[in-house]
């Protein structure tokens, strides 16, 4: 591939999905798999990562960019948190060991909070891409997801964030708990999530009661799956809500993720008066790796 500057990588827990960029930020080719952090030994990356990118390759050396948990301490290299207030991608990045000379791969370094204690790898990239679009903003910037970030910005800096289990609560309660008989399918009742949201903003300390009475809802008045998806949804991001509420409450917001779940995010914050933009998670981490590679490109010539 003539034209190839740099490769940028996003790799989670369970994807790798590769990007071969132009010197002008263009995408060239896209390639992806399920090749994943979870599923692969230290050992097992570099072969990963060639399996995607090695056609693009040519003679020369190839900086690979890459963020996400292939930075971990179970990834290919863990790469040392940057501690808050901070900007994201500040501090040096932590290069991984390869045995093909063509490769070049440096990982971005996740965050870090001491107290209370807390972490993210992979939300601060897209956060450095949201930052790239608005460097003024100031505000709160909301990541939903398996573990959601509620991420506090100002002057370009994190200065504090929170994390709440809400995407993988629900994943539990949907699949593995007594709720896997009421919930099923992907569809929501919108009239049931809005009254859930409601429920647990006021009352957060009945979360517990209020999932079982899904079961016993269905049980006794043939409640539909639609309506218990939604019920379980608005009751644990109502749940979220709550305990949020100091970063979301009166702020400028920006939610950043898989567009589905943002738009029940933003409908939740809604029926409390807050109005929320939102921006999709795959292009914000791809804004964040140019933004860091061009970062790196002024720093090296």
């Amino acid at each position: 591939m003539e034209n190839l500057a740099w490769i940028a990588v996003d790799w989670g827990t369970s994807h790798l999905r590769a990007f071969a960029m132009g010197a002008g930020g263009q995408v060239l080719a896209k390639a992806q798999s399920e090749d994943g952090m979870g599923t692969l030994s230290q050992a097992d990356f570099e072969s990963a990562l060639l399996a995607q990118t090695g056609p693009w390759l040519g003679a020369k050396p190839v900086t690979v960019l890459a963020c996400g948990m292939v930075g971990a301490r179970q990834g290919w290299v863990e790469a040392a948190y940057q501690s808050v207030p901070c900007k994201p991608a500040e501090a040096g990045l932590t290069r991984a060991p390869t045995q093909d000379p063509r490769l070049n791969v440096l990982i971005l370094p996740g965050l870090s909070q001491a107290s209370p204690p807390d972490v993210m790898r992979g939300e601060e990239t897209q956060i450095l891409g949201a930052l790239a679009e608005n460097p003024d903003f100031d505000g709160v910037i909301a990541l939903p997801g398996t573990h959601t970030k509620w991420a506090h910005v100002s002057a370009g800096e994190v200065v504090s964030f929170q994390t709440a289990m809400t995407g993988e609560i629900f994943a539990l309660m949907a699949e593995k708990s007594v709720l896997r008989h009421s919930v099923g399918g992907n569809e929501l009742d919108p009239a049931a999530f809005d009254a859930a949201v409601a429920e647990t903003l006021s009352r957060p300390e009945r979360l517990a009661q209020s999932l079982f009475g899904i079961r016993a809802a269905s049980l006794l008045t043939d409640q539909s799956e639609n309506t218990a998806r939604g019920r379980l949804s608005g009751l644990l991001i109502g749940a979220e809500l709550a305990a949020t509420r100091p970063y979301w409450l009166g702020r400028e917001i920006v939610l950043i993720g898989a567009p589905a779940l943002s738009a029940l995010y933003a409908r939740a914050l809604q029926s409390q008066g807050v109005a929320a933009n939102i921006h999709d998670g795959d292009a914000m981490t791809l804004r964040g790796l140019c933004n860091a590679y061009e970062t790196l490109r002024k720093a090296t010539t």
